[in-house]
């Protein structure tokens, strides 16, 4: 090696900040360490003047996160979304449209002229003016048929419309042809969209916001809510940990199923002050990886858990922001579903 070299590398040492120094950061600390080792590494010892110029080699120190197995336990939608309005207009189009192209069948295949069955069906026709029973007043063969669509807001593209349109026609035919006169035939309404959970705003129900994806977020008995987590024991594998995990915090009343066997997205939390651990090692956070599951059957039960958790919610994504971290929300968001 040239003098010049030399001479080159001792101005370089020499303005490298040192790593004992307070004012450098530990990451950079264990960078300028790994330098150390790569110049010693790279530096033929040539003569004991070099080696004593070089800067001294300080060892790596023991430092590690808490690995901690997550669950994003979920309860997919159980109905399908609300129509936009746009799709509400759309598809009541498609019906008149239907009606006007596709159904200009023979009404005598079905009714013999002349029965009381063919009277009747000729009333029916005559009050709403068109076969169909949910798309409102519309005669598919009159000279105003080209005009099949419908104004902004018009009530005949509610979907509620629909079905009670649907509903009463069927119970006036079943009330027509009733051998029982004395009383009145209902026919049962679908279920509502909207539950009593909604509408009582109990968060803890599994039967609220149907056409959302539900995930359960527990509290910790400090306050703070958090998917549930736990460290990984000796001898466990990430699922495995996600199992015990989920029985220990949220108690074995749900049957649930753990979707593969890598995880979906993590989080690392850096603690402001490192602490070491009972063995000496310095804990600088926790790096937690989460799994993802279904819930099938069951409900949430925290009576008896071991991990401190003092309450437990079913939210949506949207509501998840009202609760935790933001940082910790940073982290997460990217792995819920946006329904």
């Amino acid at each position: 090696m040239s003098s010049g070299s030399n001479g080159a590398r001792r101005i370089a040492l020499a303005l490298r900040p040192s790593v004992v120094d307070s004012r450098v950061c530990r990451s950079c600390q264990q960078t300028l360490v790994r330098r150390d080792y790569t110049s010693a590494a790279a530096t033929p010892l040539e003569s004991t003047s070099s080696t004593i110029n070089a800067s001294p080699v300080h060892p790596v120190v023991s430092a590690s996160h808490i690995i901690n197995a997550g669950v994003l336990l979920s309860r997919p939608p159980q109905i399908t979304r609300d129509l936009t309005p746009f799709e509400k207009s759309y598809f009541f189009y498609q019906k008149r449209l239907n009606e006007r192209l596709a159904l200009p069948f023979t009404k005598y295949f079905y009714f013999k002229p002349g029965t009381p069955a063919d009277e009747d069906w000729k009333r029916r026709v005559r009050e709403r003016q068109t076969p169909a029973r949910d798309i409102g007043k519309y005669n598919a063969y009159s000279k105003d048929a080209w005009n099949d669509e419908l104004l902004v807001g018009s009530k005949e593209s509610e979907p509620e419309h629909m079905v009670e349109a649907l509903v009463k026609d069927a119970e006036e035919t079943a009330n027509a042809t009733s051998q029982d006169t004395s009383k009145k035939e209902e026919i049962p309404r679908p279920f509502p969209r909207v539950t009593e959970a909604d509408t009582k705003g109990d968060q803890k129900s599994l039967n609220r916001l149907l056409q959302r994806t539900l995930y359960l977020l527990v509290q910790h008995k400090d306050g703070y809510w958090k998917l549930p987590s736990s460290p990984v024991e000796t001898g466990e594998d990430l699922r495995m940990a996600a199992e015990r995990t989920l029985a220990q915090s949220a108690g074995v009343n749900m049957n649930t199923w753990m979707v593969g066997y890598h995880p979906v997205g993590h989080h690392v939390y850096n603690a402001r002050q490192p602490k070491p651990d009972q063995t000496g090692r310095t804990i600088l956070g926790e790096k937690t990886f989460f799994m993802k599951g279904r819930i099938m059957t069951g409900q949430a039960d925290l009576n008896g858990n071991v991990q401190n958790l003092k309450d437990f919610k079913w939210v949506s994504k949207d509501e998840i922001p009202k609760f935790v971290l933001r940082e910790y929300w940073s982290n997460i968001r990217d792995m819920l579903a946006e329904r």
